[in-house]
Formats: C-alpha cells, sequence, structure tokens
C-alpha cells in the first residue's frame, strides 16, 4: 500500500543527505515536498498541517543544527511524527475479566467484516484462545453460509439460528460460548450499502445487549478518505474501541490509515495484509512508519521466520551455511518457508533498504515464476539437488521436460542459484552477526 508513498518521502531525504549542512530554507523547500506527497496519497489535509508544522518546528530547533549528521536527524523526526499520526504505540485487544470476552465487528457492506471475523479468530486461536464466531447479518444473501463455510475451512464453530433477529442471535450465541467453553465470541454483524438509522439502531441495541469487550470498525483501506468520513459517522452513532484496517496488501495511497487515528482519536487495532486467513497482524505504528520510510521491519520479520521454522531447522541451516553446504534441497523448502511468510515481495519490504532496491532492480518474482521454480527443483533427483554439478545437458533437458519448463529457464536457475552461493559464502564469512540473521532467514 504504501509503495509509492514511500518511495516519494525517501526520494526527499535523498536530496537532503547530499547537503553537509542543512538551512532553514532547504528545511522549508522539503517541507513543501512532502506536504504535496502526503495530500496527494490522500492523507487528511488537516492531519497534513499538522503533520508538516510539528516536523518543521523540531527540524528548524537545536535538535538538528547541533546535529553531525543533520539530514539523518531529520528523517528520525519524520518517523517519529509519522508514527505518532499511526498512533505512537501498538494497542492490544481489550478481553473481558470472565470469558466469554465478546468482539463486536462492525462496518459497511463490503468492508471486509466476513473474512476478515474469520482471519481474527484464526489469529486468537494461534494465541491460545477458543473461538467461536456468530453470524449476525441476517439481511445480506449468503452471509451466513460465506462464514459457515470460513468456519469450516479453520476450524472454528460458528452459531447461528434460524428465524432469529440479530440481537436473538447474538445472545444465544453467547450463551452457548458459556456452556461450550468458548472463552471469545465474534460477532459478524451486518452492514448497509450506506449507513442508515435502521442499521445502526440494530448495532446499538447488540452493543447494549451483550457489552463487547472490544467493539471494531472494520473499514476498506482502498476506499481512501471515504473510509475516514465512514469511521467519524460510526464514531457518531456507535462509540468503537478501535479499528480493523482491510486490504492493507492492496495498492491504494494509504492516505485513510494515516488519517485515522488523528482524526477520530480511535486507534488501528488489526490489520488485513493479504487474502490467507493467517493474513492478520497487529498493527505497531512505529513498524509501519518504518516500512513507509525505507527502514524496513526486522521485528516483524523475525517473529514470521520465527512461525514457519523451527530452532532445530534453524540450527541445521546455519550449520549448512557456516559449510557452505546449501543445496537446492535447501532451497526448495526455503522459498516454501517465504511464501509462508507472505511472499518475497512483503518479506523484502521488512528488510532495510530493499523494499525499494527490490522494485528499482526488478528482484521480486511474482507467484508463477516461484511456482516455476518449485517444478524445476521437484523435477531433479535427490542426488541432483544435493550436487548441481551432476547437471549436465541431458538431465537440464530431461528436468526441463519433466516440469513443462524449458532448458532455458533450467540453465537461468542453475546459474542464479550459483551466484547465491558465492553471495552466501561471502556473507556468511563476514561474522557471527549476519549468520545470526542468515539462520533465521532464508536466503535470496
Amino acid at each position: 500500500m504504501f509503495e509509492s508513498l514511500g518511495d516519494r518521502l525517501q526520494g526527499v531525504f535523498a536530496k537532503l543527505r547530499g547537503r553537509g549542512k542543512l538551512t532553514e530554507k532547504d528545511v522549508d523547500a522539503a517541507m513543501r515536498e512532502i506536504r504535496l506527497v502526503l495530500l496527494e496519497a490522500d492523507v487528511n489535509f488537516k492531519v497534513v498541517k499538522q503533520f508538516v508544522d510539528r516536523v518543521r518546528a523540531r527540524a528548524v530547533g537545536e535538535e538538528v543544527v547541533k546535529s553531525v549528521t543533520p539530514a539523518q536527524q531529520v528523517v528520525k523526526i519524520v518517523y517519529d511524527e509519522m508514527t505518532e499520526i499511526l498512533g505512537g504505540t501498538q494497542k492490544a485487544l481489550s478481553f473481558a475479566p470472565h470469558p466469554p470476552s465478546i468482539i463486536m465487528l462492525v462496518g459497511l457492506q463490503g468492508s471486509g467484516k466476513t473474512t476478515a471475523a474469520a482471519k481474527l479468530a484464526v489469529m486468537l486461536r494461534h494465541g491460545g484462545r477458543k473461538p467461536m464466531l456468530v453470524a449476525a447479518d441476517v439481511y445480506r444473501p449468503a452471509a451466513v453460509e460465506q462464514l459457515q463455510t470460513l468456519g469450516k475451512q479453520i476450524d472454528v464453530p460458528v452459531a447461528y439460528y434460524r428465524h432469529k433477529s440479530a440481537q436473538e442471535i447474538v445472545e444465544e450465541a453467547v450463551k452457548e460460548a458459556g456452556r461450550t467453553g468458548n472463552d471469545v465470541v465474534i460477532l459478524d454483524t451486518a452492514g448497509r450499502l450506506h449507513i442508515d438509522e435502521e442499521m445502526m439502531q440494530e448495532l446499538v441495541d447488540i452493543k447494549g445487549s451483550v457489552k463487547p469487550s472490544e467493539t471494531l470498525l472494520v473499514v476498506d483501506a482502498m476506499t481512501g478518505q471515504d473510509a475516514v468520513n465512514v469511521a467519524l459517522a460510526f464514531l457518531d452513532k456507535l462509540d468503537f474501541d478501535g479499528l480493523l484496517i482491510t486490504k492493507m496488501d492492496g495498492d491504494a495511497r494509504g492516505g485513510a490509515a494515516l488519517s485515522m487515528k488523528t482524526v477520530t482519536g480511535k486507534p488501528i487495532k488489526l490489520a488485513s495484509v493479504g487474502e490467507k486467513v493467517g493474513d492478520l497482524e497487529p498493527f505497531y505504528p512505529d513498524r509501519v512508519a518504518g516500512r513507509i520510510l525505507g527502514m524496513g521491519d526486522v521485528v516483524t520479520l523475525v517473529e514470521k521466520a520465527e512461525q514457519t521454522m523451527t530452532e532445530e531447522r534453524a540450527r541445521k541451516l546455519e550449520e549448512k551455511l557456516r559449510k557452505q553446504k546449501f543445496d537446492f534441497e535447501d532451497f526448495l523448502e526455503q522459498m516454501q518457508q517465504m511464501r509462508q511468510m507472505g511472499g518475497m515481495a512483503k518479506v523484502l519490504e521488512m528488510v532495510p533498504g530493499m523494499g525499494q532496491l527490490a522494485r528499482q532492480e526488478g528482484l521480486v518474482a511474482d507467484e508463477r515464476q516461484i511456482k516455476k521454480v518449485e517444478a524445476i527443483i521437484q523435477s531433479m533427483t535427490p542426488a541432483e539437488r544435493h550436487n548441481p554439478h551432476l547437471l549436465n545437458a541431458s538431465r537440464r533437458r530431461r528436468i526441463a521436460a519433466g516440469s513443462g519448463t524449458s532448458t532455458q529457464d533450467v540453465n537461468q536457475l542453475v546459474k542464479q542459484f550459483a551466484q547465491m552461493q558465492k553471495m552466501l559464502k561471502a556473507f556468511s564469512g563476514k561474522g557471527g552477526a549476519n549468520m545470526g540473521m542468515l539462520k533465521r532467514l532464508f536466503p535470496f
């Protein structure tokens, strides 16, 4: 989502870094560019004004004048202020002191509530909780069936009672959760194509009846400033506790996410970053600001790696890297791990300085290319995977035929793998710090 915004902001910073000393004129010029970039990214104009005024006030102050590297200090100020407008610190979900905790999802039709409910159930289950989904949308055709289908896919129970009102369904589901031991109840409520009094009153009644520990407004990041207007309308009628932003992996300009906290006063608590049921994450303002400004997000990257790689496998990989015995078998395993972590594009975005470089150099492979590489490696014999030197011309022709690719594709992969091995050899020989990262992550 923030690729264009991040690239343009980093372009502004590149001009500043070319100057050994910053004058007030330099800062003013940079602020004008930043203001334009943010407005074009669809950030609320009031938020832009506050942001630029705060950055400028600090950038022309003593903390920059006395800095050894003033340009870097300006970047730090922008990072601090961007973290602040995104919410400052991460705000965790609230849970009731006595189960079941009730989390109520509200929003317009099409914002992604039903899918978000399933993703939230998966996230909470990974955290050791026992969620239940409740189909409280009795208006949208197939809404109940959609939630039931998702519930089966993720193996989470879905409560629904025919011929009952939404409020009655919710009340009965909460009682059932108490009997079955489900400690979190996630309510998928109805939405409309626009805000109306009937919808709002139903939500107010449900909230008053079951008193949820969290009421989350689900908004689609792709709708831009309209999402901010929707949030304000819901805030006026229904005092929600936080926001869940969907489609954060889309190509929207990012202005809605940057505006939400300042305009509504409510924190973004969760963000949907992909289409898979596991692609829901807590929203960390500092990490998102780091990604936008090209600083990466190594903390999230390591967390994702730890979720997909066991300690034993990490130890064996480190040992192979030290002995320079990394082969196609390991490469295949790491590619599969990369897919579990969200794909190469998402991973590179979290490596400091790599997101923009990868896009410039065309390093981010698409899913089709990854599948082609997997097919080639899987068409090799175990001996060939362990010893690429065996891959003579006839073997490469056989592998190409078996994988549905061309001999040229096989030759290109073998060449790239050889180059990668040389890079790993040089990288792994530079000390323990590099090995500490390599043993957790897959190679490129």
